[in-house]
């Protein structure tokens, strides 16, 4: 029997805060990851299906918007939903409650179905079963594409970690919101919070490159293009909103 939506319950552990005892935007996008995976396999066009039939889920698109993040020790509930089947993808909404109920975190996210050996994408109703579909959106989006930066405020460098690859064999989503808010200056980091972001990811970062986050900053949003050193192919794009 599938459930139409899926509610989880998270105790926001120590590890999983920064230094001012908040929840790490890479855990944020990790529960994101963990509560889809669940969903999906419950739905069963999960990670069983797929690796049965030679597929996988690809994440082409996020656009979160943040009133606060969670804090140490404070219990949350994600509630998560197919919310929209296209040809070629779907789209998964969230929304994180507080103790008392109240919205505090609302994201939505967009995936294709590829051929793993291929990677290609494939036509997802006739390559998964049924699956109910709930017409409700957490977040108002057709994921516009973001813009070109006009110039090159900062560039950052980093390296892909083993610990940074998935069982995709490629760089997880989590971690390229992770560089892009690495890469604007100390000062500018210590003093703001991320209070929205938009992500569109382009292509697979792999285990040893050199990766290059060029960052530009207008007032309160800063917009990062990350890109392969090695054949300066652009990984991703986002565009991140700071109070």
């Amino acid at each position: 029997m599938q459930v139409d939506k899926i509610s989880l319950d998270y105790h926001i552990k120590s590890y999983e805060c920064n230094r001012d005892g908040t929840l790490r935007l890479l855990t944020l996008m990790n529960i994101f990851q963990d509560t889809a995976d669940t969903h999906a396999s419950n739905l069963g066009v999960g990670i069983e299906h797929c690796l049965a039939h030679g597929l996988a889920w690809v994440g082409s698109n996020y656009q979160v918007a943040i009133d606060r993040m969670p804090s140490w020790h404070e219990k949350i509930t994600v509630v998560s939903w197919p919310a929209v089947e296209k040809k070629l993808g779907a789209v998964r909404d969230f929304v994180i409650l507080d103790a008392q109920g109240t919205p505090i975190i609302r994201a939505s996210s967009q995936w294709v179905l590829i051929d793993f050996a291929k990677k290609r994408p494939v036509v997802l109703r006739d390559n998964l079963p049924m699956y109910k579909v709930i017409d409700e959106r957490s977040l108002e989006t057709d994921f516009p594409r973001l813009p070109e930066p006009e110039r090159t405020d900062f560039i950052s460098v980093f390296k892909v970690r083993y610990d940074d690859i998935d069982v995709n064999r490629h760089v997880n989503n989590a971690v390229y919101p992770l560089w892009a808010s690495e890469a604007v200056p100390a000062d500018f980091r210590l003093s703001h919070h991320p209070a929205g972001l938009e992500i569109a990811f382009k292509k697979e970062g792999l285990f040893g490159e050199g990766i290059e986050v060029q960052t530009q900053i207008d007032d309160l949003t800063t917009l990062h293009s990350i890109h392969a050193r090695s054949d300066g192919r652009e990984l991703a794009k986002l565009r991140i909103r700071w109070k």
